[in-house]
This record gives C-alpha cells, sequence and structure tokens, in this order.
C-alpha cells in the first residue's frame, strides 16, 4: 500500500471507530530476536499511535535496537472489525508523565477524588516515561 492508501483507510469509518478503543496489541522483536506481542494503551493524534511506558520497560530496549513493530486494534464483537498497523517506533524520554498516558486513562469510571488519587499515585511511581509513537506505514 502506498501512503495514500493507508491515510485513506486511517480517515475511514471503520479505522475512527476502532482508534477510539483504548487498548492495542504491540509486537516487537524482543532482544532474544523472538517475538513478543503486549496489550498497551494508545492515543491516537491524527497521525500516529501514541503508546507510553516506563523508562525500564523490556520493550523500550528491544525498540532501541529494532523499531519495527506491528499493531493490531480489533473488536471482539460479530462481525469483527481489525486494523492492522505497522511502522517504525519512534522513542521520546520524557521528563514527568507524558499527557497521552493521562489521556489515554479514561476518567469516566472515576470519580474525581478517585482520578485526583490515581493521579497523585501515578506521578509518585514514575519519575519518566518513554512516549512511542507509531506512524502507519
Amino acid at each position: 500500500m502506498d501512503q495514500e492508501q493507508i491515510d485513506e483507510i486511517m480517515a475511514g469509518e471503520v479505522a475512527r471507530k476502532l482508534l477510539q478503543r483504548s487498548i492495542a496489541r504491540l509486537a516487537y522483536v524482543a532482544r532474544d530476536d523472538t517475538p513478543r506481542v503486549v496489550p498497551i494503551g494508545y492515543t491516537w493524534d491524527d497521525s500516529a499511535i501514541v503508546m507510553c511506558t516506563a523508562t525500564n520497560a523490556a520493550n523500550i530496549k528491544a525498540l532501541q535496537v529494532n523499531p519495527d513493530v506491528a499493531l493490531t486494534i480489533d473488536t471482539d464483537d460479530f462481525p469483527p472489525n481489525i486494523l492492522l498497523l505497522r511502522g517504525k517506533a519512534e522513542l521520546e524520554w520524557v521528563d514527568g508523565i507524558p499527557d497521552e498516558f493521562m489521556q489515554m486513562n479514561d476518567p469516566s469510571y472515576m470519580t474525581a477524588e478517585q482520578r485526583e488519587a490515581w493521579e497523585a499515585g501515578v506521578r509518585s511511581l514514575y519519575k519518566a516515561m518513554y512516549r512511542i509513537r507509531v506512524v502507519p506505514r
């Protein structure tokens, strides 16, 4: 597929719906050269899938060596809708907590007090994180 076709798919109704889901599956090659797939929260910024993770996460070391990834975002109802993406992971160290991390953790199931306590806990746990950006190719 060329980039124009990819952009058309990403702008389509099914992709827009899937990109509102909260979990993707990130596939990458681990440091021992074996495949890995991990569920991960994400946001879509209209040009890339953006994920955040701890600075000591195993996938960060692997992605520094081999940034090629695949992502799956799908439904579990019938008929299934599936978005399969590939690209290169771009890693960015972020002091503190990236805004995207807070955005991808939906506050709708928490009261304001619970959300405040959750955010304080996150901020005390992570002094820095990595932002992982994948542009569909």
